[in-house]
């Protein structure tokens, strides 16, 4: 099994939904919480963990450190979703005023990446195959966006996407080469910090990356940065289950390489991949995709389900297929921002659909910490 880890960043705000800055006080009081560039959301880290037992207790322990802290100031709690559901979406609220580069980002995108995400990080140490596994996840990573979509509200509207994070999110720099080897990706990342078209070597926006503790040089890890916030820890987990089984795949099979296996051309794969990254942030998994390997097209829905019966075996055979399952039951009853959407075609408003899902995350950590995380403790 691989190590894996997460950066998680979530909202802060009041129980009927209100998004409130707090990063600015959490992060000095508590251990272990980064602040983001707006003061409404705040990032944690996992440590990396091969068990998926351990990456759940992980994932819970620092939300019950964060609401029990917030709650000391005032009726306050996590807001589920990963765009500014209930507003504001017109004012950027900086939580350190004194940072440069925090200037560059609220003057050159606006409240666009005042979002909230989770970025699911798998440990490969191979450098080749590390741009192999990025190869093959840049152009499946519209799967992992249908998936996880939680953000179809923004300032108290629908806003037509399923993932509106991604659907406005800019993407930098513009035009990210499908990197045929490290030594690619190193050339290619010198020639960006020259031109300016990144600012630093954290400034490389996009579905996938390789990542590692001194970019673009020495890497140790992929970093899919493409999924909404998923609150419920079980379906982050069956959807880090499904990649981790997936890469184990391309790990086994060295042709599995859209380089190696796909008709089109790098420039015409990243065109595709592009615009059924479109796709899946519009409707998620009803979209319509094209396969990079034939272009023919088929749901996000049936996409995911083929690798799935492929990557099912594997998860078995490592002792994960338990944490794969629950997977099913997202293609069954839809992601966070489908039921949403339900709820609201019933005439439901935005408001009282997130203080619903405020409810339901808090009463599901509970449950989770309760009866696993004493156990593995």
């Amino acid at each position: 099994m691989l190590s894996k880890g997460f950066e998680v960043e979530m909202y802060t705000g009041t129980a009927n939904g209100d998004i409130v800055g707090l990063s600015d006080k959490i992060v000095t009081s508590l251990d272990g919480f980064v602040r983001e560039p707006d003061n409404r959301n705040v990032e944690y880290t996992t440590a990396p963990a091969k068990s998926y037992e351990q990456l759940l207790c992980a994932l819970l322990q620092p939300r019950v450190k964060l609401r029990n802290y917030i709650k000391q100031l005032g009726d306050y709690t996590i807001i589920p979703g990963s765009s500014l559901s209930l507003g504001d979406s017109t004012r950027f609220f900086r939580s350190d005023p004194t940072n440069p580069y925090h200037d560059y980002i609220e003057q050159t995108y606006g409240t666009k990446v005042v979002t909230a995400s989770v970025h699911i990080n798998i440990g490969i140490s191979d450098l080749e195959l590390l741009m192999r596994a990025c190869r093959i996840i840049r152009v499946e990573a519209p799967l992992f966006l249908a998936l996880s979509a939680s953000s179809p509200f923004i300032d108290g509207k629908a806003t037509g996407y399923h993932s509106t994070r991604w659907g406005i999110f800019p993407q930098t720099p513009a035009y990210v080469p499908l990197f045929e080897s490290h030594a690619h990706h190193v050339q290619w990342v010198e020639s960006q910090l020259r031109a300016g078209t990144m600012q630093n070597v954290r400034h490389l926006w996009m579905s996938v990356r390789p990542n590692g503790d001194r970019r673009p040089y020495d890497l140790n890890r992929l970093e899919l940065r493409i999924c909404d916030l998923i609150i419920d820890p079980v379906a982050l987990l069956a959807i880090t289950a499904f990649l981790e089984a997936r890469l184990l795949q391309v790990i086994e099979n060295p042709r599995l390489d859209p380089l190696i296996q796909s008709e089109f051309s790098p420039e015409e794969l990243i065109s595709l991949s592009m615009a059924n990254e479109a796709a899946a942030a519009a409707t998620s998994l009803d979209a319509q995709l094209r396969h990079w390997q034939d272009g023919r097209t088929l749901s996000a829905r049936d996409w995911i389900n083929e690798i799935y019966q492929d990557v099912w075996a594997i998860a078995k055979q490592h002792g994960f297929a338990c944490f794969l399952s629950p997977l099913q039951k997202i293609l069954r009853e839809g992601n966070e921002a489908q039921q949403w959407l339900q709820l609201h075609a019933l005439g439901i408003s935005p408001r009282h659909i997130i203080s619903q899902a405020i409810d339901a995350a808090k009463e599901r950590e509970i449950e989770l910490e309760d009866k696993l995380c004493s156990s593995v403790a």
